[in-house]
């Protein structure tokens, strides 16, 4: 019967004579382990985080925009630019003809280049600026903390108030109520009126976190009218959200034009849609990741097999005396790949450890950057850092095992 406990042990004994060899052997299973967790800590939080953005904005929405939006990797082509965009009168169309929607809501869009926000003659740095409709709060599952959002009658007249985030709050008015206040807005006056509680969902679809001034959108067009970007909210009735996409892509389709046969020049999506969209991005930066990482498991294989190899040309009359004395050529297998797969898979636990340094030093000094470690992670880093061994650990086993046990008794 094998005694696997005394096979642990004697591979510990011989993994502690020899530390720093030990150790130099195993850095590329270190360094490859660690990579490996660190990225996945990182990619796993940032899912997280994204996910509970999107979600928040509300599951059953539909995003209309022109342009194409979700997760993307770099700028919008020429084609996506030159397209007409989205207008009010599409959302009211929307909320007329199409019998599954609900309700509709729509955000004009600015560059924050063009806006300048003050309070006292100090300026509100990467706000972002929106006109968006009285219903907007509802729609877009905005919650206002202290004060109010604005009414129909407000965006009705153009009421110069507006309705900011609490970051923005912070910066303009740090510890006092911001309540009746005024800012300038593009030099124009506006009264504070609401701000809203602390959003998962500001940095998906409206830029910097919590850092945000929204104004009513009749006064936003009256403010610049040249301004035409608009992106709708549309809210579907309950369970009725894939009728309701199909109801507005027919009609927006109808309105801009566009024969069934033709590629829509406007991007519908939901939250769901934008997951997808992030988890085939995600997987495909894992994917590099473990490529690039791969490299330092296979050095780290490779010197496992060579110090193997040297080991077992030094204990060649070891091996000898242990044949003597009844020891199987599966004894001696099973002794030289517990060695190797012991060698590795403290390894690998080095490279767990590290990682996990790495993770909560990431998290203290960029706090903004999400990292969870993932325990599939950890299991699979383990796994895999023992399998190593196992793998590149048969050569030397399979030569210790071959020794004539008489020649072996002879070395020198």
């Amino acid at each position: 019967m094998i005694d696997y406990r005394e096979n642990l042990s004697m591979a510990l004994e011989t993994l502690l004579a020899h530390k720093f060899r030990s150790f130099l052997t195993v850095l590329g299973i270190v360094v490859g382990v660690s990579v490996v967790i660190v990225i996945a800590s990182i990619l796993t939080g940032m899912r997280d985080s994204v996910v509970s953005q999107i979600e928040d904005l509300g599951a059953n929405n539909i995003f209309a925009f022109h342009l194409n939006t979700g997760v993307q990797m770099g700028r919008a082509s020429r084609e996506e630019m030159l397209r007409k965009p989205l207008k009010v009168e599409d959302a009211l169309a929307i909320k007329e003809n199409c019998p599954s929607v609900q309700d509709v809501s729509w955000r004009g869009l600015v560059a924050r280049s063009r806006i300048t926000i003050q309070h006292k003659g100090s300026t509100l740095r990467g706000a972002e600026f929106m006109g968006v409709s009285s219903n907007y709060g509802n729609v877009a599952n905005v919650k206002v903390e202290n004060g109010r959002f604005f009414t129909a009658s407000e965006e009705l007249h153009r009421i110069p108030v507006a309705v900011i985030g609490p970051d923005s709050a912070e910066a303009m008015f740090s510890n006092t109520d911001p309540i009746g206040k005024r800012i300038l807005i593009r030099d124009h006056p506006f009264t504070v009126i609401g701000v809203t509680e602390k959003s998962k969902s500001g940095g998906l679809m409206s830029g910097d976190s919590d850092n945000f001034v929204i104004i009513p959108h009749a006064t936003f067009r009256k403010m610049m009218p040249w301004e035409d970007w608009h992106i709708l909210f549309i809210q579907a009735q309950s369970g009725k959200r894939d009728m309701a996409f199909d109801e507005v892509e027919s009609l927006l389709r109808h309105r801009r034009g566009i024969k069934p046969s033709e590629e829509r020049d406007f991007d519908l999506t939901t939250a769901d849609r934008v997951i997808q969209q992030l988890d085939s991005i995600l997987v495909s930066i894992g994917v590099i990741a473990i490529a690039i990482s791969s490299v330092g498991l296979l050095v780290g294989g490779i010197g496992v097999m060579n110090i193997m190899l040297v080991s077992v040309t030094e204990r060649t009359r070891e091996i000898g005396v242990r044949k003597a004395i009844g020891a199987t050529k599966r004894d001696i297998v099973l002794q030289f790949l517990f060695e190797a797969m012991t060698l590795t898979g403290v390894g690998g636990i080095f490279g767990i450890i590290i990682a996990l340094l790495i993770s909560f030093v990431v998290v203290a000094l960029v706090p903004a950057l999400p990292s969870v470690i993932p325990l599939w992670a950890v299991v699979t880093g383990l796994t895999v850092s023992i399998a190593i061994g196992l793998i590149f650990g048969v050569w030397p086993a399979r030569k210790a095992a071959l020794l004539d046990p008489i020649e072996a008794l002879r070395y020198e």
